[in-house]
């Protein structure tokens, strides 16, 4: 991976770079933890310009997570609706009481999810779902993504011939995402057969 984005950049530089990152909205293997600080150690040798690599990445998520919203946004609520109806343990009220969150909260999950490894690509889909307005959607998602590509490609550019450092201790990070998003899917599926017996037994009665 790192062979074919280090001839991306070489080829289209900046712009590679960029590119790279779209995809990565697209294909969440893509880790942008080695694709921003693999750009920073480029711009630091001269290769590319740093401006550039951090306007080019940050319209690179941009670009991404608008595909992603017009993706939830063809969706839609009813089709999502008739999708979780069909799915095992899953409630219809899981979807309204996750729809409500998101029409409190919205704003800040756009924001903030940008800055979060899997969630940072996923956040866009149920902003399109809800149909957040594409003017407010595009405006926290670019400030949120310039801050997360401009701590990442920073960390390469300082840290030069060093840069994997970063996606040694991002992917920690990453894994304590993972870590409790299983949990979380365990609890869930757990309480879900709980009730599920209980309300078999109670029937019995």
């Amino acid at each position: 991976m790192t062979d074919w984005l280090i001839g991306l950049m070489e080829s289209l530089g900046a712009v590679g770079a960029g590119l790279a990152i779209a995809l990565e909205n697209l294909f969440p293997p893509l880790p942008s933890e080695v694709i921003l600080p693999l750009a920073g150690f480029t711009a630091s040798k001269g290769n590319m310009d740093l401006l550039d690599v951090l306007v080019c990445t940050t319209l690179g998520s941009v670009v991404g997570a608008l595909a992603l919203y017009w993706v939830g946004a063809l969706l839609g609520r009813e089709r999502t609706l008739a999708i979780a109806s069909k799915l095992p343990l899953v409630k219809i009220t899981d979807i309204e009481k996750t729809e409500a969150f998101f029409q409190r909260h919205g704003r800040k999950t756009v924001f903030f999810g940008r800055m979060i490894p899997i969630f940072r690509s996923l956040i866009s889909i149920p902003a399109g779902v809800e149909r957040m307005p594409l003017p407010i959607f595009l405006l926290l998602t670019t400030a949120g993504s310039l801050i997360w590509n401009t701590a990442f490609v920073m960390a390469g550019y300082l840290l030069g011939d060093n840069w994997h450092l970063v996606e040694t201790y991002a992917g920690i990070g990453s894994k304590v995402v993972l870590g409790l998003v299983a949990l979380a899917v365990v609890v869930f599926v757990v309480v879900r057969l709980t009730e599920r017996a209980k309300g078999r037994h109670a029937s019995r009665r």
